[in-house]
């Protein structure tokens, strides 16, 4: 196979191509009170959790979002049809993964709002690689990011994944590894000011500006 000899290398994908409607701005142009892109925030916790190579999934406002990524060791993958949902932009980062090289065992996939989510969580979910695995994160209120796919997924899910249900209903329909990383943070996602504004305001939290 072509990934053989690299079964338990695991690519870090990060979808960051919607419009943020209800956030009323595009969630890749953000930056945290510190002034740092939720972008890099979000790519840096995919490298220190030992993915490589990483993907980063940009669709609107991509002209703005790309220069915050300037210096960073990311694949940047344009979903051109990104404003049909999560499922453009998955199928868009799993493309680049399954043509690209160095081949990987498996993608981590990983969204660009969940502010708390550090490398300690990547690493404990990443631990899981393997070609045909299923694994999920859970924080203790149901399914959750990150999601790790095994290569052997990959083509099944590129061919199913719609709308914004993304990979859902494929992993709805299969046997799906939950691993518990309540203890590491809370893994929700920041979908709007009001829950931007909930987060903690103690120095290094999240919170934009």
């Amino acid at each position: 196979r072509r990934y053989a000899g690299a079964m338990t290398r695991v690519a870090g994908l990060l979808l960051a191509a919607g419009a943020g409607r209800r956030m009323g701005r595009p969630k890749a142009t953000m930056r945290t009170a510190g002034g740092q892109p939720w972008l890099t925030r979000a790519t840096r916790a995919l490298h220190d959790g030992g993915c490589s190579p990483v993907v980063v999934v940009l669709g609107a406002a991509a002209d703005e979002a790309r220069p915050l990524l300037a210096g960073q060791d990311v694949q940047v993958v344009l979903a051109e049809d990104w404003a049909s949902g999560m499922g453009a932009s998955l199928r868009a980062g799993l493309a680049a993964l399954i043509s690209g090289e160095p081949a990987a065992g498996a993608a981590l996939i990983h969204l660009v709002d969940l502010l708390d989510v550090g490398p300690e969580v990547v690493a404990r979910v990443r631990g899981h690689a393997a070609p045909d695995v299923l694994a999920r994160a859970d924080y203790g209120h149901g399914p959750a990011h990150p999601v790790l796919i095994g290569r052997e997924h990959w083509a099944g899910i590129v061919a199913s994944a719609t709308g914004d249900r993304g990979a859902r209903d494929y992993l709805r329909e299969r046997q799906v590894l939950t691993v518990d990383c309540s203890d590491l943070a809370d893994g929700r996602d920041v979908d709007t000011p009001a829950d931007l504004a909930a987060l903690p305001t103690e120095p290094g939290s999240a919170r934009e500006t």
